[in-house]
């Protein structure tokens, strides 16, 4: 799948950011935070998915950032993420043009599958390219199932029409479901609330119920007014009992170039929310190691440390400066390629 369009050179370039941005940072209270050792034994934390009855390891391993590292390396991380207790996987279709896919697909040989939780998501807006990038996405992973299939990137107001139209993706998605192809159902979106709200009132109308729903939580959205998914969408799901997948804990390091907050501040905050799970993107062993130490044995913080941190962030935050994903194009993979909306084209 070419495209002039690359995550590859996105995600370095964002890499660099938190590499340099993690050397010098201080927390809220302003102790310098150190890098941390590789993690210890302690215990890695499972909650509820939702109304599934499944649980799942409340950190997930990002998949578009495996695409970054070597093959080795990605797989790697996978496997060490797994050997600390981590179950959640999340990809996608159009992540490195499928080799995130099938980086992880090789990485859940040997009996890894079994002990995963595997999600993976479509960009497909009709049943027909949405049923073509599955089969396409669980040749990559090898298997012949997921776990949980998304509907990627619900980022435009016409997508929630589009998603329930006659012909449109939901048809796919269900006849997966009947076909043993996935369990669960959810859908993604890191652009607005009230498209994400307005998805959940289109499933109400055609009497349908999603599983799990994924949108960016972090210290920064919670203080970006009318378009903080934790203000507005959040309260939603939990009183639906639907799935919580948080997402962006960080921002792909654009939240630690405002010099406010530390990425162990920033997935200390994101997991502390009344989340099934938060996903993170790890590039390096060092990352999964940063990230594995924050969670393992993870205390949730207390409201004094929350409102610490949110208050050394209030500044920055207002704006959505650092929430590129929200107020730019730059993280719109659909937008940069509108023909994997209607095609299974590579």
């Amino acid at each position: 799948m070419k495209s002039s369009f690359s995550r590859r050179a996105l995600l370095e370039a964002l890499g660099a950011a938190i590499a340099t941005a993690a050397c010098t940072r201080k927390s809220a209270a302003g102790v310098a935070e150190m890098q941390p050792d590789p993690p210890g034994d302690g215990s890695m934390p499972t909650r509820h998915l939702g109304r599934t009855g499944v649980e799942v390891s409340l950190m997930g391993l990002g998949g578009a950032h495996l695409g970054v590292p070597s093959e080795r390396d990605a797989i790697r991380i996978v496997h060490e993420a797994m050997d600390h207790g981590l179950t959640f996987l999340d990809n996608s279709w159009d992540y490195h043009g499928g080799e995130s896919e099938r980086r992880m697909g090789r990485a859940l040989r040997g009996g890894h599958r079994q002990k995963a939780f595997l999600m993976t998501k479509l960009d497909g807006r009709t049943a027909e390219a949405a049923g073509q990038q599955l089969d396409q996405s669980l040749r990559r992973l090898e298997t012949d199932h997921v776990d949980l299939l998304q509907i990627h990137e619900v980022i435009r107001d016409s997508d929630p029409a589009r998603v329930f139209a006659a012909g449109g993706a939901i048809e796919a998605f269900i006849r997966a479901r009947e076909a043993g192809k996935t369990r669960f159902i959810g859908f993604t979106g890191h652009k607005s609330p009230a498209i994400h709200l307005a998805m959940l009132e289109m499933a109400r109308r055609h009497g349908f119920r999603f599983d799990t729903v994924q949108m960016p939580l972090n210290v920064m959205d919670a203080q970006y007014g009318d378009e903080s998914f934790e203000r507005r969408v959040l309260p939603v799901l939990l009183r639906e009992d639907i799935g919580v997948l948080g997402m962006k804990p960080i921002g792909s390091g654009i939240l630690l170039q405002s010099h406010a907050v530390t990425a162990i501040e920033c997935l200390r905050y994101a997991m502390s929310l009344p989340v099934s799970v938060t996903i993170t993107g790890v590039d390096s062993i060092d990352v999964l190691h940063q990230d594995l130490q924050t969670v393992l044995g993870f205390e949730p913080m207390t409201d004094d440390e929350r409102q610490a941190v949110l208050a050394h962030a209030a500044a920055a935050a207002h704006t959505g400066k650092y929430e590129k994903y929200k107020t730019s194009t730059t993280f719109d993979s659909t937008t940069h390629q509108p023909r994997w909306l209607e095609s299974a084209q590579e």
